[in-house]
């Protein structure tokens, strides 16, 4: 029998939390600033995935099987660090 697509991408998105997915986002779009060579652009970027970590409810962010972080306390620490460090390349950034 043949298995619909979105019960196949369901399956695999069970094994990840909303905090894995704004990690891997930050990821992505670094890998996507970097050939700007934009400083400012990836501070914005930072500042943004930052304040999304902290705001996101620490109960979308309880770790599964496949999380990267092993509790919804250290993606809020990681947010934490970002927003701390953001700034900093913001402001070194020339363009």
């Amino acid at each position: 029998m043949l298995v619909p697509p979105l019960q196949i991408i369901d399956s695999f998105l069970l094994n990840y939390t909303i905090g894995d997915v704004l990690l891997f986002g930050f990821a992505v779009g670094a890998v996507g600033i970097l050939p700007m060579r934009s400083l400012r652009m990836l501070g914005l970027h930072t500042i943004a995935i930052g304040a999304l970590l902290l705001i996101t409810p620490a109960s979308a962010m309880e770790p599964n099987a496949g999380s990267i972080l092993a509790s919804s306390f250290q993606y809020k620490l990681f947010g934490l660090v970002m927003l701390a460090l953001a700034p900093v390349l913001y402001a070194v950034g020339r363009r």
